[in-house]
């Protein structure tokens, strides 16, 4: 899996948090950093969408991480990530910047996934994605972690 994202995430504890996950997933997944763009809104999210789109693999699955995504509760969740894994695809998640996924990241998404209707920084998203990815694995494997019928 690779979590391809806009920014440079500095030390401090959102960059602990997604560690903290990356360290316990399998697969394993990577992290490609690109460039926050410059100039106005929609200049920024074009330079930022080419970005994004050159560090995808030919093939890729790409979940784009979107405000207006699909909702799924931890268990649907893990059942669409079991069903991404075994497509055969590289899976790619994609993080805009601060101005959001351009259009022709959109476009090219085969899915869009939202953390919520509330509105996250963009490098916190990193870490609350890991960490979802690291619960719908856990949820497949049988792993307590979930602990799946609490309140």
């Amino acid at each position: 899996m690779r979590l391809i994202a806009v920014g440079r995430l500095r030390p401090g504890p959102e960059r602990d948090l997604l560690e903290r996950y990356r360290q316990r997933l399998q697969p394993k997944l990577d992290l490609v950093e690109v460039p926050e763009g410059r100039g106005a809104p929609g200049e920024i999210k074009r330079r930022e969408a080419e970005a994004l789109l050159a560090a995808l693999p030919g093939g890729a699955f790409l979940v784009a991480m979107d405000e207006g995504g699909e909702q799924p509760d931890s268990l649907r969740f893990s059942a669409r990530l079991e069903a991404w894994l075994g497509s055969g695809r590289p899976l790619c998640f994609m993080i805009g910047g601060a101005e959001g996924l351009d259009a022709s990241v959109m476009a090219r998404a085969d899915a869009r996934l939202s953390l919520g209707a509330m509105t996250w920084p963009h490098m916190l998203v990193r870490g609350l994605l890991a960490e979802q990815l690291y619960r719908a694995r856990a949820i497949s494997t049988g792993h307590p972690y979930h602990r799946a019928g609490r309140p």
